[in-house]
């Protein structure tokens, strides 16, 4: 018999590639009244479980964690952890969540076409298509506001030179980056290259706006390169780090490049944005509406995405698991 240290419930899905962790059960109490504080908490106190949980070898470096804890403002409440950073918010990641509550039965064509979350970057609004035989056939997140933060930012990046780049708001910040002007094709035979530019570009970046008020307490700006083939479609690869991308769209990515489109006069406001991952799986966004954060004009993005559930678990901590604590490997 196992001579267990801790197990925790889990079901694991992925949208457009990439996967979302679910951990229902395991978590100690969390305190605080708002998923912020409580996420707070979480960091401060038990942040030897996201890496044990996501890291291997019971996750990867890819591996997104997503932590249920009630809400007093919105129908549920969660917040996200990866592998390295803790995520204010994450489309992919609603997406699975959506998905997964309809793989177990906490929702239903029966109980509506829609449900709130709170969310550290705050209350968004996860739509649900319902397809034939009550099966979640995609989901349509409705964003907190997106908005360009900073344009014109000028880097010199080591092996690359001289980038241009405006920094965009979805949920997270992003630093997008055309990948055409840098030659750069946007397939998953260049992962590996896209990833080592991309992080190269990154760390010039965060370096950039480190001082800036905008960005103080925010994670660094991630590298989203798009190719564009036209104005209302893309390919995206987002770069977190040097071992790691993100295999979806990315749905927070998305809503950053359509508000940035859109702040540019490149779409109207009636047009979709379709953008593709390198395996050719879109996320359509559309806007919903458009408002104001302070001075700065903003848009409430819609994206659509579909998930799939891959596995409902219990990961099991032996008492004796020199490796329980987990590890990455760069």
């Amino acid at each position: 018999m196992l001579a267990l240290n801790s197990s925790f419930a889990v079901v694991d899905s992925h949208t457009a590639g990439h996967p979302t962790r679910v951990i229902f059960s395991g978590i100690p109490r969390l305190d605080g009244r708002t998923v912020w504080e409580r996420r707070e908490d979480f960091r401060n106190r038990f942040d030897h479980l996201r890496a044990a949980l996501l890291h291997e070898p019971r996750g990867h470096a890819a591996m997104v964690g997503l932590v249920p804890v009630p809400s007093d403002v919105a129908d549920y409440g969660a917040f996200f952890i990866s592998s390295y950073v803790y995520l204010d918010m994450c489309g992919h990641g609603t997406i699975g969540f959506a998905k997964t509550l309809a793989f177990t039965g906490q929702i239903g064509r029966s109980t509506g076409d829609s449900f709130t979350l709170e969310t550290p970057a705050g209350v968004v609004t996860v739509g649900l298509v319902w397809g034939e035989g009550g099966a979640l056939q995609s989901v349509r997140l409705k964003n907190v506001p997106s908005y360009v933060g900073l344009e014109g930012l000028e880097v010199d990046v080591a092996g690359i030179g001289r980038i241009r780049t405006d920094i965009v708001y979805g949920g997270m910040w992003y630093a997008l980056v055309d990948a055409t002007q840098l030659g750069l094709e946007l397939a998953p035979d260049h992962a590996s290259q896209l990833m080592l530019k991309g992080s190269t570009i990154k760390a010039a970046i965060k370096e950039a706006v480190a001082d800036m008020p905008l960005f103080a307490g925010a994670t660094a700006p991630s590298v989203l390169f798009y190719a564009a083939d036209a104005p209302d479609s893309a390919t995206h690869f987002l770069v977190l780090e040097v071992n790691k991308y993100d295999r979806s769209p990315c749905g927070t990515g998305t809503s950053a490049r359509m508000a940035h489109l859109l702040h540019k006069g490149i779409l109207r406001s009636d047009q979709v944005y379709r953008a593709r991952n390198i395996f050719g799986i879109p996320f359509e966004a559309r806007l919903s509406e458009k408002v104001a954060i302070g001075e700065r004009e903003a848009a409430i993005v819609e994206v659509e995405g579909s998930a799939f559930i891959t596995s409902a678990q219990t990961i099991f901590f032996e008492a004796d698991d020199p490796l329980s604590k987990g590890f990455l490997s760069r």
